[in-house]
């Protein structure tokens, strides 16, 4: 079982453990696992000024909503505004985070011309967005390692420290969020 697959079964596990520690009666999972899958964090991102990359924005988009459970990464609705814009640019790529889930990816077509996958891309802008800083060097097994993985690395996908620390930062921001109302 991937770590993908397992922090989506977790809470349902969870409420089977606790339903037959009930001597079989059906019992409530706990209001703290509760509230934490109803706190989930909605970051809204606008993709129209990504030009030519707006599937790989949504594919990048896609493989964080796979990756992790705190924070979900969903197309800003018409007339709304958006915590992340998307925008196509000549440079390298880069992302102006303002704060955690907020800023603008810059999706540079230096880095495409000169041969990255632009899925890994979009992953590795979305993980700063996500509170995630570079780690370079590093392996093609850690998207944060970015482009001194090397042109023949296309993983798209965070390692299970990277989801970690993402899954870390989104609890304590939907913890913050939940006290003040």
């Amino acid at each position: 079982m991937t770590s993908r697959t397992l922090a989506r079964a977790l809470p349902a596990a969870v409420a089977a453990v606790l339903a037959l520690a009930g001597g079989g009666q059906a019992v409530a999972a706990p209001a703290a696992t509760a509230e934490r899958i109803a706190a989930t964090r909605v970051v809204t991102y606008d993709a129209t000024g990504a030009a030519e990359f707006k599937d790989a924005v949504a594919k990048g988009a896609a493989v964080w909503n796979e990756s992790v459970v705190n924070v979900q990464l969903t197309p800003v609705a018409s007339g709304q505004r958006a915590n992340v814009r998307i925008v196509a640019d000549n440079g390298w790529p880069r992302t102006v985070s303002t704060t955690l889930g907020h800023g603008t990816i810059y999706f540079g077509r230096q880095a495409v011309d000169d041969g990255y996958d632009t899925v890994r891309i979009s992953s590795h802008e979305l993980g700063h967005i996500l509170g995630l800083p570079d780690r370079k060097p590093g392996p093609c097994s850690s998207l944060m390692s970015g482009s001194t993985a090397g042109t023949s690395c296309t993983n798209p996908y965070p390692n299970a420290a990277e989801e970690a620390e993402v899954e870390d930062s989104f609890g304590f921001a939907n913890a913050a969020a939940a006290a003040r109302t």
